[in-house]
């Protein structure tokens, strides 16, 4: 399984003898919803032996997974609610997935917090982020990032001369880690596939199998080809995030819990805006607001408001994007304008409600229940904690089969990609050489698809045109778009400038310029003719058009209705 093979790939072929192998034997384990957690679950369920299918409505990650600060982190800030266990549990995945899970995604990412107060404040938030590096260390996970240091405000200004010098005494630094939130979860599905699980995207639940008062299965449309399944399975997991209980009414079940979306934006600026060595975190009156690396980027976030509009396209109207510039000019030098800001995105937040309906005092933490026999929901939760939200779903579902089930070993399953990516790392020179590809490729490569690279090389060999890069969008190479549709599941545009790559924040035509060469990679894969490439660039244009025009708006109502102006590429 070295680099995952070719059981791995999650092409047109793949999907289509998936949707059919489902249909034609029971599953153990049927999991609807792949964001982080649904393909999390798929990939616990699988390596427990259990037969397991994996179904998602759009694309991989579509929902809130694509749209995340792209932070695994222990959440510092639940230390000042004493959310002690949250956050131990929070370090142990950090340390997890920078170490032995996913070396290749997940990177380390330093911090500075300006300190605002003398005295008081050091000691304050310096005794936080001592705990908290003392907690990450005594997870047995921890090693893998430096500590938290002290900084006089000079010291600080040198790594960050962004900073007003009016706008700290001083600083801590410390570090957290990242990842491309949406590329994590289509390597998930991708490993989950590797072990045997059978997965399709743009397939629907439109109703479960009863037999009385049990949940049996689900039907499910092939959005794409149109034709309708029976999936029976002896389990299902609902990991639907903010659709949990629109997926609930589909068996006419109330649920004990209810999920409330909360809103949340980011604005993607330039690297040269910011003039700074390291990321910022800064409290706001309401939360924290982050300033993130991101390659030639840095992503500015994140708002925090409810949201019961349009759940598929939530929008970022002018005053979110307002909010963010107030609260980062508050302590940049030179402030940034409109202008400054190349891409916008907004993701809603699944938080469990109880029937009170204060959203400050919305979960964080996750939950799950069996409302009906066979049918397991699993809702909350962060990000980072995806593994143990899985197992804990899948610990659940397995009481409701009649055999003996292996405990999870998900701390052990190293994504593809994963394995042999440090030596290919330290080799990267010798990459370059033989391959022609510039050094600085070669990386980018690597930490997007580890191992996984040689796959992508052997493409540009057969190839070479695949090894120059994409025109209006030279961060990536042609070849990462045949791949995106040939082993990654993309079957739209949208797809691969949106998630497999991030075109559509990274640069200020928001992938309109690549657009055309793009449907044109993909469409050998396929199997598109020049009707179906005209109206996938037709297409993708008209949603930029949506959300531009959306961000223009004063608010959430009339930026949604912006928004929706623009049809999905498949009706659902």
């Amino acid at each position: 399984m070295g680099g995952g093979g070719g059981r791995a790939s999650l092409g047109p072929v793949q999907r289509a003898e998936a949707l059919a192998g489902m249909a034609e034997r029971e599953l153990d384990v049927l999991v609807v919803g792949a964001g982080v957690v649904g393909a999390g679950t798929a990939l616990d369920a699988v390596t427990r032996g259990l037969a397991t299918g994996l179904v998602e409505a759009r694309d991989w990650a579509s929902g809130t997974s694509s749209r995340s600060s792209k932070l695994i982190h222990g959440g510092l800030r639940y230390l000042e609610m004493l959310d002690f266990a949250l956050v131990r549990e929070a370090l142990k995945e950090r340390g997890l997935l920078l170490g032995r899970l996913a070396p290749h995604l997940v990177k380390p990412v330093p911090f500075l917090y300006p300190l605002q107060h003398k005295g008081w404040e050091r000691f304050y938030a310096g005794s936080g982020v001592a705990l908290y590096d003392a907690m990450s260390l005594s997870s047995g996970h921890g090693r893998g990032l430096p500590t938290h240091r002290h900084l006089s405000r000079a010291r600080a200004l040198r790594i960050a001369p962004a900073l007003r010098k009016d706008a700290l005494v001083g600083a801590l630094q410390y570090y957290d880690a990242q990842m491309d939130d949406a590329r994590y979860v289509a390597t998930l599905v991708r490993t989950a596939a590797a072990y045997g699980a059978q997965c399709a995207n743009r397939a629907r639940v439109i109703g479960f199998l009863r037999e009385g008062e049990r949940v049996v299965g689900a039907r499910v449309q092939d959005v794409e080809g149109g034709g309708e399944y029976e999936i029976r399975a002896k389990q299902i997991v609902n990991a639907t995030g903010v659709w949990t209980d629109d997926t609930q009414a589909l068996i006419g079940e109330r649920g004990q819990f209810h999920v409330r979306a909360s809103k949340g934006i980011h604005l993607v600026v330039p690297k040269d805006r910011i003039h700074s060595s390291t990321g910022l975190i800064l409290r706001t009156e309401k939360s924290v607001l982050f300033v993130i690396p991101w390659g030639r980027h840095w992503i500015v976030g994140t708002t925090d408001t409810d949201w019961d509009l349009d759940k598929a396209h939530p929008a970022a109207s002018s005053a979110d994007i307002d909010y963010l510039l107030e609260h980062v000019n508050s302590v940049l030098a030179v402030p940034l304008t409109r202008d400054d800001v190349q891409g916008v995105y907004a993701g809603l937040r699944p938080l469990l409600a109880g029937e009170s309906d204060a959203t400050s005092k919305l979960s964080r933490e996750h939950t799950v229940a069996h409302p009906v026999p066979g049918l397991v929901v699993v809702a909350g939760g962060k990000y980072t904690t995806y593994r143990v939200m899985a197992k804990d779903a899948v610990d659940e579902a397995v009481h409701g089969l009649d055999q003996r089930v292996a405990p999870c070993v998900t701390e052990d399953v190293p994504l593809v990609g994963a394995e042999g990516y440090r030596a290919l790392w330290n080799g990267r020179a010798r990459i370059a050489a033989r391959t022609g590809l510039h050094v600085v490729r070669v990386e980018h490569l690597l930490n997007r698809f580890g191992s996984l690279t040689e796959e992508l090389l052997a493409l540009i060999e057969e190839d070479p045109s695949l090894g120059e890069p994409l025109t209006g969008a030279d961060d990536y190479l042609r070849a990462e778009v045949v791949y995106a549709a040939s082993h990654e599941g993309a079957r739209h545009l949208d797809d691969v400038l949106t998630r497999r790559t991030r075109i559509s924040i990274e640069t200020f035509d928001r992938g309109t310029r690549s657009a055309r060469e793009c449907a044109e990679l993909m469409a050998p894969v396929l199997g598109w003719d020049e009707q179906q490439i005209e109206k996938e660039v037709e297409h993708y244009e008209k949603r930029v058009q949506a959300e531009r025009e959306s961000q223009r708006q004063p608010d959430d109502q009339t930026a949604d209705a912006a928004r929706l102006g623009a049809p999905d590429i498949v009706p659902l």
